[in-house]
């Protein structure tokens, strides 16, 4: 009897009151057509209620929109919440984000940043990455 792996799961979240979804959803369909199942939030998603999403999903890899110049505060927040419920799941983040932060958010436990314009195919290998690093 042979084993199949399972699709990589990866859940795609919006942060705090950023409403532009246009690009998530870009995103979550690209990792789809990838073959990757893909949970989206929706908008004004918590640091908590995206980590427990991703606990109950049993999600391999979380991708967060960031769009709004929270970054720096929101996406710390997701691994915090993460960690404090005995959770080691990557936090992947894509969007607006300036050069001089990425190594303070990889610092404070992001795995990986992707900037505007990020080739769809330079976001599923960075999932991939992200989930086979586990």
């Amino acid at each position: 009897m042979s084993q199949t792996k399972r699709p990589i799961r990866v859940l795609v979240a919006k942060v705090g009151l950023d409403g532009h979804d246009r690009g998530a959803k870009v995103i979550a369909t690209a990792l789809r057509d990838a073959g990757m199942e893909v949970i989206y939030t929706g908008l004004f998603q918590t640091p908590d209620t995206v980590a427990s999403a991703a606990i109950d999903e049993d999600v391999d890899v979380i991708g967060l929109s960031m769009l709004s110049g929270a970054h720096m505060t929101l996406a710390p927040l997701v691994v915090e919440a993460l960690r404090s419920r005995g959770a080691s799941i990557p936090v992947v983040v894509g969007g607006i984000v300036p050069k001089q932060d990425i190594p303070l958010l990889k610092a404070a436990g992001i795995s990986e940043v992707l900037g505007p314009g990020a080739p769809g195919t330079a976001v599923v290998d960075t999932i991939r990455a992200a989930a086979n690093a586990q």
